[in-house]
């Protein structure tokens, strides 16, 4: 961590009193080349969440995850429960680019891509400044009485974000249920859907709790990332800082235009604090790297403004790293990064081998429960049942062919099985060899797939009693 800087010293959360009170946390308005990028990064993020229910791939929509069918539907490839072992690489690979990520760029995923920041920040903060209007209104309004225009204010903000929560809560429901159905459970009402209502209406309470009022509280008390960033950085991560060497002595802008020969050296910072109240978890970033900051950015634009006013340099308040702000060179290429960046490769290469090696159908052979084989006369009978999956996103139509290397009478009532997507059917068999023949013997069963062309060969063991000794 960064020695802090004079000023404030805060021994506990920004947004926590020492005796255990909520701090309420009003962010001012805030202009600059980092809001507006991150405002154009969450519009789209946000545009794809909405629309992605509706997108459809391969005649089934893009995410779909049927876990009442067990069958799951992502960007035109099908799964069932049976690819359950693949989410081992899907994690591993999602920890690992985290991992890099920090280590790299800092909470990069905090400031800009996390669903908690770029919902707050790009709808529920939006909806409330328009109502509530600036900071300076919300702060009166919350230090005056409850007049009728608050009262009015209230209800209006807070049935906003119902009706926000109201929809993000079905669209996340949408993932679930696809969309035509949902629409007809909204059209019918609750009391034949009990269940998704239910968990409609707990979704959008959670939300309305979680974006209405505890805010920030999520990030600094549940989310455990912040806690561990002090683990997966190093002095050479990226980071949002403060310039020390450069902004202390901070002192007021009237201070700093004296002229009295014996006045230490004033740095750059005037002590505007426009860094603290633009800060949307309420920390003052120049008393150093703390577990609150989110890289949001919004302390940057903000002390850039003010400096570009003042005709002094931009970037007292800047991406840099804890040997940058030192006035010590960054490494950039360095062992934790080449570690964490080995074990991301590793693991993207697993999950895509996985993934373009996974067949496009299940085959599994069975025997018929009871008796391995059955003596008929002078010929033995092996019963066994072929179970076809159609992982395909389409329909499919699937051969079966027996291939022995003895001769042997083959019953296959479906040599031919028609499919659809993530359908299954079991296929009877039934191979019949004389006694003559020597037993037990290894036959092969051929599956091909017309869709994907691709074959399938199981190895099979005939059963019966041993042949006499000749």
């Amino acid at each position: 961590m960064q020695p802090r800087a004079s000023g404030p010293d805060t021994g506990h959360l920004s947004s926590i009193r020492p005796d255990g009170s909520r701090v309420a946390i009003h962010p001012s308005d805030v202009r600059g080349r980092f809001v507006t990028r991150r405002r154009i990064v969450y519009a789209v993020l946000i545009a794809f969440y909405a629309v992605l229910p509706f997108l459809r791939v391969g005649g089934h929509p893009a995410v779909h995850l049927d876990v009442a069918a067990r069958r799951f539907y992502l960007f035109g490839s099908t799964f069932n429960a049976q690819d359950f072992w693949l989410v081992l690489f899907l994690l591993t690979t999602a920890g690992f680019s985290l991992l890099f990520a920090t280590a790299w760029l800092g909470r990069v995923w905090c400031g800009w891509a996390c669903p908690q920041t770029v919902f707050l920040e790009g709808v529920y903060r939006r909806l409330e400044r328009w109502i509530d209007g600036p900071r300076e209104r919300r702060l009166k309004m919350a230090a005056g009485p409850w007049t009728p225009e608050r009262v009015l204010r209230a209800v209006a903000k807070h049935g906003a974000f119902l009706g926000v929560s109201w929809l993000l809560a079905h669209v996340a429901l949408a993932l679930f249920i696809s969309v035509k159905d949902l629409e007809t459970m909204v059209r019918e009402g609750p009391g034949g859907h009990g269940v998704p209502f239910t968990w409609a209406m707990a979704v959008t309470g959670a939300l309305y709790f979680n974006f209405a009022w505890f805010r920030e509280q999520l990030c600094v008390v549940v989310c455990p990332y912040g806690r561990l960033q002090s683990a997966m950085q190093d002095r050479d991560s990226l980071i949002i800082g403060y310039d020390a060497t450069r902004g202390e002595p901070r002192g007021r802008l009237m201070k700093a235009r004296l002229v009295v020969p014996e006045a230490p050296r004033q740095g750059d910072c005037v002590d505007c604090r426009k860094c603290v109240t633009a800060c949307p978890t309420g920390i003052d970033i120049r008393n150093g790297l703390q577990m609150d900051c989110i890289a949001c950015t919004q302390c940057v634009d903000a002390c850039d403004e003010v400096m570009e006013k003042l005709r002094r340099p931009k970037g007292l308040i800047r991406y840099d790293s804890l040997n940058g702000l030192a006035g010590q060179p960054r490494k950039v290429l360095r062992a934790r990064l080449f570690m964490y960046g080995g074990l991301l490769a590793i693991s993207a290469i697993a999950l895509t081998v996985s993934l373009v090696g996974r067949t496009p159908f299940e085959a599994n052979l069975l025997r018929f429960p009871g008796m391995p084989y059955l003596l008929e006369g002078t010929t033995v009978r092996n019963q066994l049942e072929l179970h076809l999956v159609n992982k395909n996103p389409t329909e499919s139509t699937f051969t079966v062919r027996v291939d022995s290397p003895v001769p042997a009478s083959v019953v296959l009532p479906l040599p031919q099985v028609k499919l659809g997507s993530l359908e299954g059917q079991r296929v009877p068999l039934f191979v019949t060899v004389e006694r003559s023949q020597r037993l037990p013997f290894t036959f092969h069963i051929e599956v091909s797939d017309q869709a994907s062309g691709q074959v399938k060969r199981l190895e099979a063991r005939f059963l019966g009693p041993p042949s006499p000794v000749r």
